[in-house]
């Protein structure tokens, strides 16, 4: 019994010297590999973020350049008919979303469907500006029903998703 409290005597010392020196040793190596993801996720984002901004203008000039009076004065030619105009309209809006469909990766989704929304409400404005007009009517008809179609409206879709992702973008600064 004598021995067994001799060793004892070595042994629980010796226990808490390891066990202090376990639990200072993994503090340390986690506080380490904490200050170790935090630098390798500052310099992803000093990567990401002027990716993310250039996403981010590119978004906002195709909502620009898909907005209802910069299209129909963009693609108007003379001698179209409003058939010929719409059909080039629409297939302007589509070619220009579609040009930019891999910018979805770097904005949120709620930027995404309001620019996804932004497109088919301008097809649809374009579509029911079309559809007010006779089989006669020339372009110039069609870009004016259109020009008072949008007046009319409150808020056009790509106003809303412009200023929605310019908020998103403040946000990031």
């Amino acid at each position: 019994m004598e021995d067994f409290l001799e060793i004892l005597k070595y042994i629980l010392p010796s226990g808490v010297v390891f066990a202090t020196a376990y639990f200072l040793l993994k503090a340390f190596l986690d506080n380490e590999n904490r200050k170790k993801m935090l630098e390798l996720k500052m310099a992803n984002q000093t990567i990401s973020i002027p990716v993310r901004l250039q996403a981010y203008e590119r978004i906002i000039l195709l909502l620009e350049r898909i907005s209802p009076g910069s299209l129909v004065l963009r693609v108007t030619q003379p001698a179209m008919t409003a058939f010929q105009l719409q059909t080039a309209l629409i297939e302007s809006i589509r070619d220009e979303f579609e040009h930019n469909l891999a910018q979805q990766i770097y904005l949120s989704s709620n930027a995404w469907e309001l620019a996804k929304n932004a497109k088919e409400e301008t097809i649809k404005l374009v579509n029911i500006a079309a559809s007010k007009l006779n089989e006669s009517a020339t372009a110039v008809d069609l870009g004016s029903v259109i020009f008072e179609l949008s007046a009319r409206t409150e808020k056009l879709p790509v106003t809303t998703a412009i200023e929605y992702i310019k908020k998103e973008v403040r946000q990031l600064f």
